[in-house]
């Protein structure tokens, strides 16, 4: 970096952008964010942090469903003793903690100098960035460097335009004033999956419309068919290879119409069949920004667009739509554009998470990689009913699976599938972002009884097929 101070201009505040502020403010130079809803943006404010709080608090009620299991039940001679979601509360208490979040993102930002703008930032020129703000007035930017983070919206179809009522995206229900009693989810992708089994456990008659074979389509099969399990056991219906035609009101009724004819009726409809960037009329030609087909920005691994001191991060890039390679991104184009040590991004090093019940956790090289031949690898897979912890919480679903490379039994990929398998993910994500062999995984000490014990028995058996 030169000795001029570098001006950074921020156009989104979500996390690929305001992590990016901090570390341009970290080396030394003067940064402005411009946000048009809120710092977070909507990994914050209307996606991940609420629809993991709303999945909190559904598995807070599972565990009223099976505490008989446990020995536990309600004093008492009532014969209806159960527990029931209040939608407004909960609602009440999501907003209230993403507000609460993106409150903390803004002192953190400003206790180390970021100047924040509320409006619309879109690209004038090379250099150059033009602020639309909430008060009316017009601010012009001058930068040295631009990081776009625009982020996505919720894909919607002409034959299903939502409401805000009874035909929702994910965004739009937690403004429900009461629970769905008959939720059609459309879409069975990771929020599809995520929602349908957050109103399940909060009780709703759940019906999950999957236009593939199976849900989670995209993940670990054996994963996958696990989940899809425990939903119909539950009692969700599952239609697979059901393709959505429509959705319609019908009074206090919904109507999805399928391809094939069949109609499903509901209460409501939430539609989860994917999102598109917020690219649109951000000035991306006045730079000579390059996108692909779907409207994604195109960067490399270090975040560069094809434009000269343009980045982008997050899901506008369309790399992958997590809010920590949003974050990842961000801070690698700082320390590129800004002149501080950077590593490409490494993607096989991502850990991702589906907050279903049980949780699918994932790291490095998956089993369609093998299956594909795009490696080699050994595989081992263990079931948690085996496991003492899982047996005492009653845990009977869920398995580790790790792969190692065949020869020097480095750890390449794991795929865990249980409760908090989030936080289970850790270790094997610890091994293959430094390239530790299954033999050092195993012959580090696991609590006894913990449910981290078979990742460390699935190292030892690959350890014998190595031998």
């Amino acid at each position: 970096m030169n000795g001029r101070q570098q001006h950074v201009v921020i156009i989104g505040g979500g996390p690929g952008g305001y992590e990016s502020a901090l570390v341009a403010a970290q080396l030394g130079a003067q940064v402005s964010v411009v946000e048009q809803t809120g710092l977070g943006g909507a990994a914050v404010l209307t996606d991940c942090v609420p629809s993991k709080t709303l999945i909190a608090t559904s598995d807070f009620m599972s565990r009223f469903a099976s505490a008989g299991r446990l020995g536990v039940g309600f004093e008492g001679t009532q014969d209806d003793q159960h527990a029931e979601a209040n939608a407004i509360q909960i609602n009440d208490r999501i907003l209230d903690l993403a507000k609460a979040q993106s409150r903390d993102i803004r002192a953190q930002l400003e206790r180390v100098g970021v100047r924040i703008l509320a409006g619309r930032g879109h690209i004038s020129g090379p250099g150059k960035v033009t602020a639309e703000l909430a008060d009316g007035d017009t601010e012009q930017l001058n930068a040295d460097v631009i990081l776009l983070a625009v982020g996505c919206t919720p894909r919607v179809m002409p034959s299903a335009m939502p409401d805000g009522e009874r035909i929702l995206t994910w965004q739009q229900i937690y403004d429900l004033t009461e629970l769905p009693e008959k939720l059609i989810v459309v879409g069975s992708g990771v929020t599809g999956a995520e929602l349908a089994h957050a109103f399940l456990g909060l009780g709703s008659d759940v019906t999950l419309v999957s236009s593939r074979d199976r849900v989670l389509p995209g993940e670990d099969a054996d994963a996958a068919t696990v989940i899809e399990h425990v939903f119909r056991r539950r009692g969700m219906n599952v239609l697979g290879r059901s393709r959505m035609k429509s959705a319609a009101r019908d009074g206090d009724e919904v109507i999805v119409t399928l391809e094939d004819g069949r109609e499903v009726r509901g209460s409501h409809v939430l539609l989860a069949v994917g999102s598109v960037p917020l690219t649109a009329d951000i000035g991306l030609e006045n730079a000579g920004v390059d996108t692909s087909d779907s409207g994604h920005i195109t960067v490399d691994r270090v975040s560069r667009t094809s434009a000269q001191g343009v980045y982008a991060a997050g899901d506008c890039t369309g790399v992958l739509p997590l809010a920590s390679v949003a974050a990842m991104q961000g801070r690698i184009a700082m320390a590129h554009a800004l002149g501080d040590a950077v590593a490409p991004l490494n993607l096989r090093g991502v850990c991702a998470n589906i907050f279903t019940d049980p949780e699918i956790a994932t790291v490095g090289y998956s089993q369609a990689d093998v299956e594909a031949g795009r490696v080699q690898a050994r595989t081992v897979t263990m079931p948690l009913s085996t496991n003492p912890r899982a047996k005492m919480r009653n845990i009977t679903d869920g398995f580790v699976k790790i792969f190692s490379h065949p020869g020097g039994g480095t750890v390449i990929g794991g795929v865990v599938v249980a409760p908090q398998a989030s936080e289970l993910i850790y270790p094997l994500a610890v091994a293959v972002q430094n390239r530790l062999t299954v033999d050092q995984l195993a012959s580090t000490f696991s609590v006894y009884p913990s449910m981290t014990g078979t990742i460390a028995e699935a190292a030892r058996r690959l350890h014998s097929l190595e031998a």
